[in-house]
Protein backbone atom coordinates (compact mmCIF):
# COMPACT_ATOMS: atom_id res chain seq x y z
CA UNK A 1 0.00 0.00 0.00
CA UNK A 2 1.38 3.03 -0.96
CA UNK A 3 2.14 6.04 1.80
CA UNK A 4 0.67 8.99 0.50
CA UNK A 5 1.60 10.93 3.09
CA UNK A 6 5.70 10.53 2.22
CA UNK A 7 4.69 12.81 -0.39
CA UNK A 8 5.39 17.06 0.48
CA UNK A 9 1.88 18.37 -0.14
CA UNK A 10 3.05 20.36 -3.74
CA UNK A 11 3.83 17.15 -5.02
CA UNK A 12 0.68 15.70 -3.62
CA UNK A 13 -1.26 17.81 -5.21
CA UNK A 14 0.41 17.43 -8.80
CA UNK A 15 0.09 13.69 -8.83
CA UNK A 16 -3.60 13.87 -7.44
CA UNK A 17 -4.42 16.86 -10.26
CA UNK A 18 -3.08 15.55 -12.93
CA UNK A 19 -4.58 11.87 -12.18
CA UNK A 20 -8.19 13.89 -12.29
CA UNK A 21 -7.26 15.18 -15.24
CA UNK A 22 -6.31 12.35 -17.05
CA UNK A 23 -8.93 10.03 -15.93
CA UNK A 24 -12.13 11.91 -14.81
CA UNK A 25 -14.82 12.11 -17.85
CA UNK A 26 -14.57 15.25 -19.63
CA UNK A 27 -18.46 15.36 -20.64
CA UNK A 28 -19.00 14.95 -16.33
CA UNK A 29 -17.79 18.06 -15.61
CA UNK A 30 -19.00 20.18 -12.94
CA UNK A 31 -22.76 18.05 -13.43
CA UNK A 32 -25.75 20.24 -12.44
CA UNK A 33 -27.13 17.76 -10.07
CA UNK A 34 -25.55 14.21 -8.26
CA UNK A 35 -25.70 11.39 -10.84
CA UNK A 36 -27.43 8.35 -10.29
CA UNK A 37 -25.61 4.76 -9.66
CA UNK A 38 -25.24 4.45 -13.57
CA UNK A 39 -24.11 7.24 -14.39
CA UNK A 40 -21.19 7.48 -12.40
CA UNK A 41 -19.90 3.78 -11.22
CA UNK A 42 -17.47 3.79 -14.11
CA UNK A 43 -15.51 6.86 -12.41
CA UNK A 44 -16.35 4.56 -8.75
CA UNK A 45 -14.33 1.71 -10.44
CA UNK A 46 -11.49 3.82 -11.47
CA UNK A 47 -11.42 5.47 -8.19
CA UNK A 48 -11.22 1.84 -6.65
CA UNK A 49 -8.96 0.48 -8.91
CA UNK A 50 -6.21 2.68 -8.31
CA UNK A 51 -6.56 2.93 -4.65
CA UNK A 52 -7.97 6.06 -4.41
CA UNK A 53 -11.72 5.99 -3.43
CA UNK A 54 -11.96 5.93 0.06
CA UNK A 55 -8.98 8.58 1.00
CA UNK A 56 -9.70 9.26 4.41
CA UNK A 57 -9.59 5.73 5.69
CA UNK A 58 -6.47 3.97 7.16
CA UNK A 59 -4.51 1.83 4.59
CA UNK A 60 -5.12 -1.21 6.87
CA UNK A 61 -8.41 -1.28 5.75
CA UNK A 62 -7.88 -0.30 2.04
CA UNK A 63 -7.71 3.39 1.82
CA UNK A 64 -5.32 5.59 1.50
CA UNK A 65 -4.55 6.75 4.75
CA UNK A 66 -4.52 10.66 3.69
CA UNK A 67 -3.62 13.31 6.59
CA UNK A 68 -6.08 15.75 7.55
CA UNK A 69 -3.72 18.21 5.35
CA UNK A 70 -4.07 15.94 2.38
CA UNK A 71 -7.47 15.56 2.77
CA UNK A 72 -7.56 18.57 1.99
CA UNK A 73 -6.31 19.16 -1.47
CA UNK A 74 -7.91 15.54 -2.18
CA UNK A 75 -10.85 17.43 -2.12
CA UNK A 76 -9.98 20.75 -3.32
CA UNK A 77 -8.45 19.37 -6.51
CA UNK A 78 -11.45 17.00 -7.00
CA UNK A 79 -13.95 20.64 -6.94
CA UNK A 80 -10.94 22.27 -9.24
CA UNK A 81 -11.38 19.83 -11.53
CA UNK A 82 -15.68 19.65 -11.38
CA UNK A 83 -15.44 16.36 -10.38
CA UNK A 84 -18.85 14.39 -9.67
CA UNK A 85 -19.39 12.69 -6.09
CA UNK A 86 -19.77 8.77 -6.03
CA UNK A 87 -22.27 7.48 -3.87
CA UNK A 88 -20.72 8.08 -0.61
CA UNK A 89 -22.82 6.96 2.07
CA UNK A 90 -21.15 3.85 2.81
CA UNK A 91 -17.63 5.54 2.37
CA UNK A 92 -18.19 8.44 4.32
CA UNK A 93 -20.02 7.25 7.17
CA UNK A 94 -20.68 3.02 7.32
CA UNK A 95 -17.11 2.25 6.84
CA UNK A 96 -15.56 4.97 9.55
CA UNK A 97 -18.32 4.07 11.97
CA UNK A 98 -17.69 0.28 11.56
CA UNK A 99 -13.89 0.69 11.40
CA UNK A 100 -14.87 2.96 14.79
CA UNK A 101 -17.30 0.47 16.42
CA UNK A 102 -18.55 -2.34 14.57
CA UNK A 103 -16.91 -5.64 15.13
CA UNK A 104 -14.11 -7.54 13.43
CA UNK A 105 -17.08 -10.07 11.90
CA UNK A 106 -18.89 -6.72 10.57
CA UNK A 107 -15.43 -5.33 9.36
CA UNK A 108 -14.68 -8.17 7.59
CA UNK A 109 -17.98 -8.24 5.93
CA UNK A 110 -18.48 -5.44 4.58
CA UNK A 111 -15.54 -2.94 4.31
CA UNK A 112 -14.21 -4.37 1.04
CA UNK A 113 -17.72 -4.61 -0.81
CA UNK A 114 -17.77 -0.83 0.37
CA UNK A 115 -14.51 -0.16 -1.57
CA UNK A 116 -15.17 -1.94 -4.39
CA UNK A 117 -18.66 -0.51 -4.82
CA UNK A 118 -20.07 -4.10 -4.55
CA UNK A 119 -22.57 -2.76 -1.35
CA UNK A 120 -23.83 0.84 -2.27
CA UNK A 121 -25.80 2.31 1.12
CA UNK A 122 -28.12 4.19 1.69
CA UNK A 123 -29.39 6.03 5.10
CA UNK A 124 -32.58 5.29 7.04
CA UNK A 125 -33.05 7.86 9.77
CA UNK A 126 -35.88 9.96 8.72
CA UNK A 127 -39.58 9.63 9.44
CA UNK A 128 -42.49 11.55 8.12
CA UNK A 129 -42.83 12.64 11.89
CA UNK A 130 -39.30 12.20 13.05
CA UNK A 131 -36.68 14.45 11.01
CA UNK A 132 -34.84 17.18 13.20
CA UNK A 133 -36.22 15.21 16.18
CA UNK A 134 -34.58 11.95 15.39
CA UNK A 135 -35.10 10.75 18.25
CA UNK A 136 -38.98 10.21 18.17
CA UNK A 137 -38.75 7.99 15.42
CA UNK A 138 -41.14 4.84 15.16
CA UNK A 139 -39.92 2.20 13.58
CA UNK A 140 -39.44 -0.75 15.78
CA UNK A 141 -37.20 -3.54 15.97
CA UNK A 142 -38.80 -6.91 17.73
CA UNK A 143 -36.30 -9.33 18.77
CA UNK A 144 -37.57 -13.08 17.18
CA UNK A 145 -34.31 -15.53 17.56
CA UNK A 146 -31.36 -14.96 15.74
CA UNK A 147 -33.12 -11.62 13.48
CA UNK A 148 -34.92 -8.50 14.75
CA UNK A 149 -38.19 -7.91 12.45
CA UNK A 150 -38.33 -4.38 11.71
CA UNK A 151 -41.46 -2.49 10.83
CA UNK A 152 -41.82 0.95 9.99
CA UNK A 153 -41.16 4.19 7.00
CA UNK A 154 -38.26 5.92 6.42
CA UNK A 155 -38.21 9.30 4.11
CA UNK A 156 -36.26 11.01 2.47
CA UNK A 157 -33.88 8.62 1.82
CA UNK A 158 -31.42 9.97 -0.73
CA UNK A 159 -30.74 7.27 -3.45
CA UNK A 160 -32.13 4.36 -1.75
CA UNK A 161 -33.54 3.06 -5.63
CA UNK A 162 -29.76 2.60 -6.24
CA UNK A 163 -28.89 1.52 -3.15
CA UNK A 164 -28.16 -2.18 -2.00
CA UNK A 165 -28.02 -1.69 2.02
CA UNK A 166 -29.21 0.56 4.56
CA UNK A 167 -28.13 1.60 7.80
CA UNK A 168 -31.28 2.56 9.86
CA UNK A 169 -32.54 3.52 13.46
CA UNK A 170 -35.03 1.28 15.08
CA UNK A 171 -36.71 1.18 18.57
CA UNK A 172 -35.98 -1.62 20.06
CA UNK A 173 -37.46 -0.86 23.54
CA UNK A 174 -40.49 1.32 23.71
CA UNK A 175 -40.57 1.99 27.38
CA UNK A 176 -37.22 3.25 27.35
CA UNK A 177 -36.29 7.29 27.26
CA UNK A 178 -36.25 7.49 24.02
CA UNK A 179 -32.51 8.43 23.04
CA UNK A 180 -31.67 4.87 25.31
CA UNK A 181 -34.28 2.48 23.24
CA UNK A 182 -32.84 3.06 19.87
CA UNK A 183 -30.52 0.61 17.91
CA UNK A 184 -28.47 0.57 15.23
CA UNK A 185 -29.26 -2.06 11.95
CA UNK A 186 -27.51 -2.86 8.62
CA UNK A 187 -30.13 -4.14 6.28
CA UNK A 188 -29.64 -5.46 2.91
CA UNK A 189 -32.78 -3.94 0.96
CA UNK A 190 -32.88 -7.27 -0.97
CA UNK A 191 -35.10 -8.51 2.05
CA UNK A 192 -38.37 -9.74 1.84
CA UNK A 193 -40.85 -6.79 2.82
CA UNK A 194 -38.68 -3.74 2.17
CA UNK A 195 -40.62 -1.07 -0.66
CA UNK A 196 -38.83 1.82 -2.14
CA UNK A 197 -40.88 4.71 -3.97
CA UNK A 198 -39.26 7.63 -5.41
CA UNK A 199 -39.88 11.16 -4.69
CA UNK A 200 -39.25 13.88 -7.57
CA UNK A 201 -37.73 16.94 -5.91
CA UNK A 202 -38.87 20.84 -7.29
CA UNK A 203 -36.11 20.56 -9.29
CA UNK A 204 -37.24 17.16 -11.38
CA UNK A 205 -35.03 14.72 -9.93
CA UNK A 206 -36.11 11.42 -7.92
CA UNK A 207 -32.97 11.99 -5.75
CA UNK A 208 -35.16 11.05 -2.58
CA UNK A 209 -37.02 8.02 -1.49
CA UNK A 210 -39.56 6.42 1.09
CA UNK A 211 -39.11 3.21 2.07
CA UNK A 212 -41.54 1.02 3.66
CA UNK A 213 -40.66 -1.55 6.10
CA UNK A 214 -43.08 -4.60 6.47
CA UNK A 215 -41.97 -7.76 8.84
CA UNK A 216 -38.20 -6.91 7.92
CA UNK A 217 -35.69 -9.49 8.79
CA UNK A 218 -32.31 -8.32 9.99
CA UNK A 219 -30.09 -10.52 11.69
CA UNK A 220 -29.38 -9.64 15.23
CA UNK A 221 -25.36 -10.15 13.77
CA UNK A 222 -26.02 -6.84 11.91
CA UNK A 223 -26.59 -5.38 14.90
CA UNK A 224 -23.57 -2.44 15.37
CA UNK A 225 -22.80 -1.87 18.85
CA UNK A 226 -25.05 -3.29 21.51
CA UNK A 227 -29.03 -3.34 21.81
CA UNK A 228 -30.71 0.24 22.94
CA UNK A 229 -27.53 1.99 22.25
CA UNK A 230 -27.55 2.95 18.88
CA UNK A 231 -28.08 6.26 19.52
CA UNK A 232 -24.44 6.36 20.61
CA UNK A 233 -23.58 5.12 17.07
CA UNK A 234 -26.55 7.76 15.55
CA UNK A 235 -24.41 10.66 17.13
CA UNK A 236 -20.83 8.72 16.09
CA UNK A 237 -22.78 8.79 12.36
CA UNK A 238 -23.87 12.22 12.37
CA UNK A 239 -20.35 13.71 13.49
CA UNK A 240 -19.28 12.09 10.38
CA UNK A 241 -21.62 13.16 7.72
CA UNK A 242 -21.78 16.59 9.90
CA UNK A 243 -17.74 16.80 9.21
CA UNK A 244 -18.53 15.57 5.35
CA UNK A 245 -21.21 18.25 4.73
CA UNK A 246 -19.20 20.86 6.21
CA UNK A 247 -15.95 19.98 3.67
CA UNK A 248 -14.88 23.06 2.11
CA UNK A 249 -16.13 21.73 -1.51
CA UNK A 250 -19.57 22.55 -1.88
CA UNK A 251 -18.65 26.34 -1.31
CA UNK A 252 -15.21 25.99 -3.48
CA UNK A 253 -17.06 25.02 -6.42
CA UNK A 254 -20.04 28.02 -6.05
CA UNK A 255 -17.26 30.57 -5.43
CA UNK A 256 -15.87 29.58 -9.23
CA UNK A 257 -18.68 29.79 -10.57
CA UNK A 258 -18.94 33.21 -9.16
CA UNK A 259 -15.81 34.15 -9.88
CA UNK A 260 -16.64 32.94 -13.72
CA UNK A 261 -19.99 35.14 -14.02
CA UNK A 262 -18.41 38.12 -12.75
CA UNK A 263 -15.44 38.15 -14.67
CA UNK A 264 -17.74 37.49 -17.75
CA UNK A 265 -20.06 40.52 -17.14
CA UNK A 266 -16.83 43.00 -15.50
CA UNK A 267 -18.41 42.88 -12.42
CA UNK A 268 -14.99 43.11 -11.01
CA UNK A 269 -14.94 46.68 -12.00
CA UNK A 270 -17.79 47.83 -9.32
CA UNK A 271 -16.26 48.40 -6.14
CA UNK A 272 -19.23 47.31 -4.58
CA UNK A 273 -19.53 43.79 -5.73
CA UNK A 274 -15.92 43.30 -5.27
CA UNK A 275 -16.41 43.95 -1.28
CA UNK A 276 -19.20 41.47 -1.20
CA UNK A 277 -16.67 38.81 -3.51
CA UNK A 278 -13.74 39.35 -0.89
CA UNK A 279 -15.46 38.85 2.01
CA UNK A 280 -17.14 35.74 0.77
CA UNK A 281 -13.71 34.57 -0.01
CA UNK A 282 -12.66 35.52 3.32
CA UNK A 283 -16.32 32.99 4.24
CA UNK A 284 -15.33 30.60 1.83
CA UNK A 285 -11.42 30.36 3.77
CA UNK A 286 -12.53 30.56 7.17
CA UNK A 287 -14.38 27.78 6.31
CA UNK A 288 -11.68 25.41 4.74
CA UNK A 289 -9.30 26.45 8.00
CA UNK A 290 -12.34 24.89 10.35
CA UNK A 291 -12.65 22.31 8.41
CA UNK A 292 -9.16 21.52 8.41
CA UNK A 293 -9.28 21.91 12.20
CA UNK A 294 -12.17 19.06 12.44
CA UNK A 295 -10.43 17.00 10.05
CA UNK A 296 -7.32 17.07 12.53
CA UNK A 297 -9.09 15.25 15.14
CA UNK A 298 -10.98 12.76 13.28
CA UNK A 299 -7.44 12.03 12.13
CA UNK A 300 -6.23 11.48 15.43
CA UNK A 301 -9.33 8.90 15.94
CA UNK A 302 -10.46 10.91 18.36
CA UNK A 303 -14.02 11.91 19.32
CA UNK A 304 -15.68 14.61 17.37
CA UNK A 305 -16.54 17.30 19.75
CA UNK A 306 -20.13 19.21 20.65
CA UNK A 307 -18.89 22.69 18.67
CA UNK A 308 -19.02 20.66 15.06
CA UNK A 309 -22.18 22.06 14.10
CA UNK A 310 -20.39 25.05 14.33
CA UNK A 311 -18.90 23.53 10.68
CA UNK A 312 -22.25 23.04 9.22
CA UNK A 313 -24.08 26.35 10.02
CA UNK A 314 -20.79 27.65 8.44
CA UNK A 315 -20.91 25.50 5.56
CA UNK A 316 -24.49 25.71 4.58
CA UNK A 317 -25.26 29.41 5.06
CA UNK A 318 -22.12 30.14 3.44
CA UNK A 319 -23.11 28.43 0.31
CA UNK A 320 -26.62 30.49 0.53
CA UNK A 321 -25.04 33.86 0.32
CA UNK A 322 -22.94 32.93 -2.46
CA UNK A 323 -25.41 31.39 -4.62
CA UNK A 324 -27.87 34.01 -3.40
CA UNK A 325 -25.08 36.64 -5.23
CA UNK A 326 -24.91 34.66 -8.56
CA UNK A 327 -28.51 34.57 -8.60
CA UNK A 328 -28.62 38.57 -8.36
CA UNK A 329 -25.40 39.16 -10.10
CA UNK A 330 -27.16 37.05 -13.28
CA UNK A 331 -30.12 38.69 -13.27
CA UNK A 332 -32.56 37.53 -15.96
CA UNK A 333 -30.51 34.63 -17.22
CA UNK A 334 -30.48 33.25 -13.30
CA UNK A 335 -34.64 32.26 -13.90
CA UNK A 336 -33.33 30.22 -17.10
CA UNK A 337 -33.59 26.02 -16.73
CA UNK A 338 -30.75 24.39 -18.42
CA UNK A 339 -27.33 25.56 -18.72
CA UNK A 340 -26.74 29.30 -19.54
CA UNK A 341 -23.11 30.14 -21.68
CA UNK A 342 -20.80 32.59 -19.79
CA UNK A 343 -17.57 32.84 -22.47
CA UNK A 344 -16.37 29.29 -22.08
CA UNK A 345 -18.30 28.46 -18.73
CA UNK A 346 -21.87 26.91 -19.15
CA UNK A 347 -23.68 27.53 -15.56
CA UNK A 348 -26.96 26.21 -14.51
CA UNK A 349 -28.58 29.06 -12.20
CA UNK A 350 -31.65 26.95 -11.65
CA UNK A 351 -29.99 23.51 -10.12
CA UNK A 352 -27.71 25.79 -8.07
CA UNK A 353 -30.47 28.38 -6.52
CA UNK A 354 -32.21 24.56 -5.86
CA UNK A 355 -29.11 23.07 -4.19
CA UNK A 356 -29.05 25.93 -1.72
CA UNK A 357 -32.44 25.30 -0.52
CA UNK A 358 -32.74 22.90 1.52
CA UNK A 359 -28.41 22.40 3.07
CA UNK A 360 -29.26 24.41 5.98
CA UNK A 361 -32.29 21.91 6.81
CA UNK A 362 -30.58 18.31 5.72
CA UNK A 363 -28.18 16.60 8.17
CA UNK A 364 -30.16 18.27 11.07
CA UNK A 365 -31.54 21.67 10.31
CA UNK A 366 -29.60 24.60 11.08
CA UNK A 367 -31.83 26.13 14.05
CA UNK A 368 -31.25 22.33 15.86
CA UNK A 369 -27.78 22.92 15.50
CA UNK A 370 -27.66 26.44 17.19
CA UNK A 371 -29.20 24.71 20.36
CA UNK A 372 -26.47 21.58 20.42
CA UNK A 373 -23.89 24.32 20.26
CA UNK A 374 -25.70 26.89 22.69
CA UNK A 375 -26.43 24.12 25.35
CA UNK A 376 -23.78 21.63 24.67
CA UNK A 377 -20.60 24.38 24.14
CA UNK A 378 -21.98 27.70 25.49
CA UNK A 379 -23.96 26.47 28.75
CA UNK A 380 -27.00 28.34 27.83
CA UNK A 381 -29.94 27.36 29.48
CA UNK A 382 -32.95 25.50 27.45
Amino acid sequence: MRDWNALDEDSFRREVRTFFENHYPADRRFPPHRYRWNQIKDWYQTLYEHGMIAPGWPTRYGGMGLSPAKLIIFIEEQERHGVARVPDLGLVMVGPLLIQDGSDAQRQEFLAKILSGENIWCQGYSEPNAGSDLASLRTAAVLDGEDFIVNGQKIWTSFAQDATHMFLLARTDADARKQDGISFLLADLNTPGITIREINTIAGHAEFCEVFLDDVRVPVKNLVGKINQGWNMAKSLLGFERLFLGGPKQCQFAMKRLEAIARNLGAFNDAIFVDRFTQLQFDVADHAALYARFAKVAGRGEKLGPDLPILKIWATETFVRIVDLIIELAGSAGANAGPVAFGEESIEFISLFYAARPVTIYGGSNEIQRTIVAKSVLHLPG
